[in-house]
This record gives C-alpha cells, sequence and structure tokens, in this order.
C-alpha cells in the first residue's frame, strides 16, 4: 500500500490495495487446481447385479369375432344372423369380458353393400369399447 501526499499542499493521503499480486496468487492456485484434479479423481471398476426380467407371461389370442354384413345390410355375427340390438349386446359382453385382451373383430363388408351399414356396425363397437377392429375381405 502506498501512503503518501499527492500534490503536497493540504490534501488527504491517498490508500490504494495493490491488487496484482492477489491476481498472480489466484492465478496460480487455479492452475494448481486445474492440474491435480484430474489426478484426485480415478475410476473404481464395479461389476454390479442386474436385475432378472420378470417372466413373460404368454397369452394366446382369443378367437377373432368374424363379422360380415352383406349386400343388403344385415350383419352374420360368426356366421350367425344377428339384429342391430343382439349385435350391440354381443359386443359390450365381449368388450366386458377381458378388457386387457379383447378378441379382433374382423369385418368383412360386402362390396355391394351401403357404407351406412359400415358406419353403423363401427359405431356399435366403438360404443361398446371394442378398440381391436380389422377389415378383411374373403
Amino acid at each position: 500500500m502506498a501512503f503518501g501526499n499527492r500534490g503536497g499542499h493540504g490534501e488527504a493521503p491517498m490508500a490504494e490495495i495493490n491488487i496484482i499480486p492477489l491476481c498472480d496468487v489466484l492465478l496460480v492456485l487455479l492452475i494448481i487446481f486445474m492440474v491435480t484434479a484430474p489426478a484426485l479423481s480415478h475410476q473404481i471398476d464395479l461389476t454390479l447385479p442386474q436385475p432378472a426380467p420378470p417372466p413373460i407371461e404368454r397369452l394366446t389370442p382369443p378367437d377373432p369375432i368374424r363379422l360380415r354384413i352383406d349386400a343388403a345390410g344385415d350383419a352374420f355375427w360368426n356366421g350367425q344372423a344377428a339384429s342391430r340390438d343382439t349385435l350391440a349386446a354381443l359386443m359390450r359382453e365381449q368388450a366386458q369380458a377381458t378388457p386387457a385382451h379383447q378378441p379382433v373383430l374382423e369385418i368383412d363388408a360386402s362390396g355391394d353393400c351401403d357404407y351406412q351399414a359400415v358406419a353403423k356396425v363401427l359405431a356399435l363397437a366403438k360404443n361398446a369399447g371394442l378398440a381391436n377392429i380389422g377389415f378383411v375381405r374373403r
């Protein structure tokens, strides 16, 4: 620190801190820590036990439901004629029997049937809760 009069005529002495040595010390410490830090961290080889995967339960898929719509718009559930009310009840029954493992509803619509008949069957299936729906052509 330098104490002294600047100008010398009645002015107060000026106290200054010389920070250059402080910066030099900090830079040296920074370099020392940068060099020694990688040497302080070393790897430890560990063989940790791995969890065994749970056994997979293989469920046999349920038989698909074959729903045929003929040219007149009549529906046939697995070969049996079914009205709209009967069809809705059968779909609800299948959806609620096993909700997590539903059968596939295979819709075979005749090329001559109206789109309205297919749309009604799809609406019944959606309202019943059937999720696995596919279109097939035989």
